[in-house]
């Protein structure tokens, strides 16, 4: 049964649909697919065929009821969607499906369905007729985790044509739920740069991704004390990327290998991750961006005993960090400038960014990175 509503669960694109007044295919539709839909006020509309099931949902941030027409067609129009990036599914009959008409990401743990909303300021992250760097696979062989891991590079334009030139290395991380294909896939980090670097607004450079090792949930073991293993989620990840992710990099790729020319960023947990690798790791990186999320310390906690120190000395902080940057969107709440805002009155310079009308989410992010690439490296 559960095959057989899966084989049904198909969006029809024939010639006789009427489409919605003032709509357009979801630019995450699978090529050639209709629906969903997004019309002018960015509801998304979408069109499933099921004929045999009683029962069709939308869970796209509420829960939809889909009706059944005449023609077995199940339909829903949600309300106005905040724009950016969307993760949902489908439920038939009690049944968890992605559509198979939308592009699929990976997401909250798990392969998700992924509708993007237009937003007012796309044109940033909206693919243009300039150079267009590259996204690289790489594999490698980790003895932390005893096992081949992927990341991805982004190399520029003109990393094939200037030979003997070196570049500077920015180490990206995704958050938890997700993986190394996440700022390639939600984030759009190569048209974000690619779009940047036409402008002239930020240096040529490389971008790792890698995988955090956070790609699951975060869900303590039977009779764990939460708190305890909050602190050792994905901690595998730091002496993977110091001890073989790097090495990799400044093996293969025509990089510079000193921390001037070396920075780090995240999402989320990525973020968390970023603070405790970069901040007790200053001899190595110059620049610091977390994006929703950075240490887990409150604006309370003495500054001089985290991170081995690492504020201890402002004059000593402002001298080795170029570019401290704290992202977050406005929706998400005050932690984060209390934070900024805390760091300053204790004399560490650091750049506050809030992206307008925004919560944790891909939108967020990629403003973030909009912000803080130009800041690097200069």
């Amino acid at each position: 049964m559960v095959i057989l509503l899966f084989t049904l669960n198909k969006l029809s694109s024939g010639q006789d649909i009427e489409y919605p007044a003032d709509s357009k295919p979801a630019p995450t539709n699978a090529p050639g697919l209709d629906f969903p839909r997004i019309d002018s006020q960015n509801r998304a509309i979408f069109r499933v065929e099921s004929p045999d099931a009683g029962k069709v949902q939308l869970d796209l941030g509420s829960l939809y009821d889909m009706v059944k027409g005449d023609d077995g067609l199940w339909t829903v129009t949600t309300k106005p969607l905040d724009p950016g990036f969307h993760y949902y599914y489908l439920l038939i009959d009690g049944f968890r499906f992605s559509d198979p008409a939308s592009e699929s990401f990976f997401g909250i743990g798990k392969m998700m369905s992924g509708i993007e909303i237009p937003a007012p300021d796309q044109d940033f992250y909206s693919a243009k007729q300039v150079p267009h760097g590259q996204i690289r696979e790489c594999y490698y062989f980790s003895e932390v985790s005893k096992g081949y891991r992927r990341f991805y590079v982004y190399t520029p334009a003109e990393y094939e044509k200037n030979l003997k030139k070196s570049y500077p290395v920015l180490y990206l991380q995704h958050g938890m739920g997700e993986d190394e294909r996440g700022w390639g896939a939600q984030g759009k980090v190569n048209i974000i740069i690619d779009n940047l670097l036409a402008e002239g607004r930020c240096k040529p450079m490389l971008i790792v991704m890698s995988d955090g090792d956070i790609d699951g949930m975060f869900k303590p073991k039977p009779g764990q004390d939460p708190n305890e293993a909050r602190q050792h989620f994905g901690e595998n990840f730091t002496p993977m990327l110091l001890n073989e992710i790097i090495p990799y990099v400044e093996k293969t790729f025509r990089v510079l290998t000193d921390r001037e020319n070396r920075a780090m960023a995240g999402l989320s947990w990525g973020g968390f991750q970023t603070f405790q690798i970069a901040l007790t790791n200053l001899d190595k990186f110059s620049y610091i961006g977390g994006f929703s999320g950075a240490g887990m310390f409150n604006p309370q906690t003495d500054l001089k005993t985290v991170y081995n120190g690492a504020f201890s000395d402002s004059t000593a902080f402002n001298r080795k960090v170029h570019a401290f940057f704290i992202g977050i969107g406005s929706k998400e709440g005050p932690r984060m400038k209390s934070l900024s805002e805390t760091l300053l009155k204790a004399g560490l310079h650091n750049t506050y960014y809030e992206s307008p009308g925004t919560a944790h989410e891909w939108l967020t992010w990629r403003r973030c990175l909009y912000q803080f690439a130009p800041m690097l490296f200069k």
